[in-house]
């Protein structure tokens, strides 16, 4: 399809539109001015003449605001595809895989997790809990010179917080994942911020506990989040869309259809499991720190299998209101 010089194309239109502009300033102003002394009839033509004008000038400017956010667009994505492009070549095993790649490999191959349907979804949010624990605990180590448990499930190293960040990442920022490093980091910073104050929120409003507190940094809203942290989920952000989810992406490509759907299934299935056992041996964790015992035969054996001793090295940094 032969394409048409979009320069050349700008500049008559703006040639056009500076010639309007000058047909306005030495026909249809003296016209309006003039109008004032003029009759009933007179204005109204005069008026008809000016709104017509107007209104072909306002429908104008929202056509050019479209083409120029969407010119806009087009030249940052190109952009950033080249410099992805360039990055690879210079070397292949450092270098995550460019998004374009992944885009184009699951299309041509029919992969059964393609773009962001219900398996890709599953799977990032999989990998992402386990992931997002075992990072954790070598920070951890770097940090305080040992390990500590960063689980938020009773079985496996999996903290769903981890794996809805990753998934609350890739939607937001996956429709730019061949856009600019800048516009992931302001998605990163408002989606990880919004998400780590619901989850405070929520913890404490369900459970009365807290397991962190920012109330001693500068910039916190809260104790909840704080800016220091919000400038990470940005750069976690840049990182995730532009380096961590196409190599996730990447991997779950070499995963043949057949095994891939039925693993997909089984993960879920133990994500739910261990989510509603989970949750129910925090409650009982948190009743008994408020001194209520167990009253049926379930609650019993969720005291029993789950004592505070083993929800203490799970959860450890969790505390209980007084």
């Amino acid at each position: 399809m032969p394409q048409t010089n979009i320069s050349d194309s700008a500049k008559a239109l703006m040639e056009e539109i500076n010639n309007r502009k000058t047909y306005l300033e030495t026909e249809v102003y003296p016209l309006l001015a003039q109008s004032e002394e003029g009759g009933t009839d007179e204005k109204k033509n005069v008026f008809d003449a000016a709104d017509s004008q107007y209104s072909e000038m306002q429908e104008a400017s929202g056509y050019i605001k479209q083409a120029y956010l969407s010119a806009l667009s087009a030249s940052d994505e190109l952009s950033s595809r080249m410099k992805e492009l360039r990055k690879s070549e210079k070397r292949r095993i450092l270098n995550a895989p460019s998004n374009a790649l992944i885009d184009y490999k699951e299309e041509e191959t029919g992969h059964f997790a393609q773009k962001l349907n219900a398996y890709k979804i599953a799977l990032i949010v999989f990998i992402g809990s386990f992931a997002g624990v075992i990072v954790e605990l070598i920070w951890c180590y770097i940090r305080n010179g040992h390990f500590e448990s960063r689980s938020g499930l009773v079985y496996g190293p999996f903290n769903l917080l981890y794996g809805a960040g990753a998934l609350f990442l890739t939607l937001t920022l996956y429709r730019f994942r061949n856009r600019s490093s800048l516009w992931s980091f302001a998605g990163g910073m408002i989606v990880g911020s919004a998400l780590e104050y619901l989850c405070s929120f929520g913890q404490e409003l369900v459970f009365g506990s807290a397991s962190w507190d920012y109330s001693r940094m500068p910039f916190n809203v809260n104790g909840r989040i704080c800016l220091m942290y919000s400038v990470f989920w940005g750069v976690l952000g840049v990182m995730w869309i532009k380096n961590i989810y196409p190599r996730i992406a990447w991997i779950i490509l070499k995963i043949p259809n057949h095994i891939g759907k039925a693993f997909t299934v089984a993960a879920v299935v133990f994500l739910a499991i261990n989510c509603a056992v989970s949750y129910t041996a925090v409650d009982r964790w948190s009743k008994r720190h408020s001194g209520m015992t167990a009253k049926n035969a379930a609650q019993r054996f969720i005291d029993e299998r789950f004592p505070d001793s083993r929800m203490e090295k799970i959860y450890a940094n969790m505390t209980f209101d007084k």
